[in-house]
This record gives structure tokens, C-alpha cells and sequence, in this order.
């Protein structure tokens, strides 16, 4: 079967890689009908190593069950299901918590471990409590949105929880990629009265205003810091969703939270330090966040996709066939494009 390996930063390729096939008794294979590229695939992009084998990548996908190992009970031929970017039981202490991103015996898609969905197929272990059947057919005119319940949805509603947001609440959400603006979403779906995007991107603004964004801060550093508290009266706002993971989002998630306030961190960290550690204990700040346990959330967001009450699937701004994932990496690392939809 054919599937994306990326060698190093940058390389980027399709290459025949060997069937997917059922390996432990918990496995399923399934086809996969759509995936996609995450921002987090960015990072690798940009900083991978070499090696001579490649790694498989993406975490996301939607696709039809082909075959299933023996002890596989809620699965047949043929179910159309979403695969969480995360594998899970389903049955252990942390998955009954639901924080499935823990489960004694999980992990992730597109690790050294574990083959990635940029595939024409894909071996999902643990497949009873990964897999969630959906109620459509796979051309779905809801694929997109149902797409985004393996990750960015699901990322960004954690964001939402993780940072307290609740009704007539102020929230900020800085980043303005996929997962930033499924934040908005999540923000606006709990209740928030005033929504602040940090972003700069005119295509993504005007997407976040729809969404229910009802401010827009385009500064960075402590510009941004002091316009997002000259839209709260100077106290800074209840909740803010750090959707980046780098040193200066961080910073300012945490400089521009009101004492007392809340921040869900679900951009991947890439410093081993979080930075403002005193102004958030001076401040009574919470911090909190970390891998979305996605699959914790898909049966609480999917009727609100399914009835159209969010429309997530608008994030996906290009569609593209397996050959040109290297091409849909290029364009969301340049900007050209908020997030890639892949059609194998």
C-alpha cells in the first residue's frame, strides 16, 4: 500500500510500505477514506532528523473497517468509523477517567511505534475503544467536520475545558491555526460571552468571526498583552486556549489571564520550561492541558456536527489525493493553507 514517510525535515514522500494487516487480536485494519496533515506535523517538518527508513505519518482519519483480529466485540465489515490521534482500551483506570491520551496500554499514530493514517490503509490497535462508529456513509457531505473529531475539534474543546470557559465568561484564544480555531468554537459552544482570537491571518480572522470570535488582537508580545487587556478593562480575561506551544505563546496565555484565571495548553510544547511560572502563582493562575483525550469527547460533540450546530469541517481549506501530501506540507508550513485534507 502506498502512505507518507517523512526522512527528515523537509522530506517528505509516498512510498509502498507493506499492507496493513492485523497483527495483535484487538486490531482492525482500516481503509482509510480521509485523513489529513496537522499543524503538529509541522514540527517534524521543520526539525526532524535524517534516517534511511522514514517514518509513516498522520494521526487523523476517517475510514472503513476491512478486517478485525478475534477478540475485536463492536466492529464489523464495513463500519465507516473516526479514528482518534490517540489508540486507547477503553477499559483501563485513566480511560474510565476519560483521559484515554493515558491508557496503560495505548500511544499514537504516526510514531516510530506505530504506523501513521497518511495511508491507503492503517492497523488500529486496541480497536473496541479507539474506533467510534459513525452513522453516515463515507461520501458524507459531513465528512470534513466528522474528520476533525480525531483531533482538532476534540484539541480544541480540551483547550476550552482545561482552561475553565463557562457561560459569560472572557476567553482568549492565541493561535489562529485548525486547532485555535476549533477553540473559538468550543468557547462559543460553552457559552463565553466575549471571545478574543490572537492571530494575523486574514483567511483565519474572518474564519474565527464566524466561528463566534468576537474580538481580533494581531500584536504579539506585550502589544498583544496590553490590547487583549484593553478589551477586559484592564484585568485580562478568565480562560485563555494557548493553541501553539512555543515560549512567547505561552508567555503570553499566561501574562494576559486575569488573577484567579484559567489556561488549557494544547499547542505541543517545544521547550522542556514553561515560562511565567511566578506571574502564574502570584496570579492564583491555573495551568492546565496537555494531549487531548479526543476520544473522551467525540459522543458529546458528534450530535452537534451530526444536527449542524458546529460546522468544524470549515478549517479544511484544501483537499488533495495521497501524491500531493508532500506539496499539502509545503502549503500549511508557508500558510497557504489552514489545514490539508487527504483523500487517499
Amino acid at each position: 500500500m502506498r502512505a507518507t514517510l517523512m526522512y527528515g525535515a523537509g522530506d517528505v514522500r509516498i512510498e509502498n510500505i507493506p499492507d496493513a494487516t492485523v497483527v495483535e487480536p484487538t486490531d482492525a485494519v482500516v481503509r482509510v477514506t480521509r485523513a489529513c496533515i496537522c499543524g503538529s506535523d509541522l514540527w517534524p517538518y521543520r526539525t526532524l532528523e535524517r534516517s534511511e527508513t522514514g517514518r509513516v505519518m498522520g494521526h487523523e482519519a476517517i475510514g472503513v473497517v476491512e478486517a478485525f483480529g478475534a477478540d475485536v466485540r463492536s466492529l464489523k465489515q464495513g463500519d465507516l468509523v473516526v479514528m482518534p490521534f490517540a489508540f486507547s482500551d477503553g477499559t483501563c483506570t485513566f480511560c474510565h477517567d476519560g483521559l484515554h491520551t493515558s491508557c496503560v496500554r495505548g500511544g499514537f499514530f504516526g510514531t516510530a511505534e506505530v504506523v501513521g493514517a497518511q495511508a491507503e490503509a492503517v492497523r488500529v490497535p486496541q480497536a473496541d475503544g479507539t474506533l467510534v462508529v459513525l452513522p453516515v456513509s463515507e461520501d458524507d457531505a459531513l465528512m470534513p467536520s466528522l474528520l476533525t473529531l480525531s483531533d482538532v475539534m476534540g484539541t480544541g474543546h480540551h483547550a476550552a475545558v482545561s482552561a475553565k470557559v463557562a457561560p459569560g465568561k472572557t476567553v482568549a484564544v492565541v493561535g489562529d491555526g485548525a486547532v485555535g480555531l476549533c477553540g473559538v468554537i468550543a468557547a462559543k459552544r460553552l457559552g463565553a460571552e466575549k471571545i478574543i482570537l490572537l492571530g494575523r491571518h486574514p483567511d483565519r480572522i474572518a474564519l474565527a468571526r464566524d466561528f463566534g470570535a468576537t474580538d481580533v488582537v494581531s500584536e504579539r508580545g506585550d502589544e498583544a498583552v496590553e490590547r487583549v487587556r484593553e478589551f477586559t478593562d484592564g484585568f485580562g480575561v478568565h480562560s485563555v486556549l494557548e493553541c501553539v506551544g512555543l515560549e512567547q505563546s505561552e508567555l503570553t496565555a499566561i501574562e494576559i489571564a486575569r488573577p484567579g484565571g484559567a489556561v488549557g495548553r494544547v499547542g505541543v510544547p517545544q521547550d522542556e520550561t514553561m515560562p511565567a511560572s511566578q506571574p502564574a502563582f502570584y496570579n492564583n493562575i491555573s495551568v492546565s492541558g496537555g494531549p487531548a483525550p479526543v476520544r473522551a469527547y467525540i459522543e458529546e460533540l458528534l450530535p452537534d456536527i451530526l444536527e449542524g450546530r458546529i460546522e468544524p469541517g470549515r478549517v479544511f481549506d484544501r483537499l488533495i489525493g495521497l501524491d500531493e501530501v508532500p506539496d499539502g506540507y509545503r502549503a500549511m508550513d508557508d500558510r497557504e493553507a489552514i489545514k490539508v485534507m487527504v483523500q487517499p
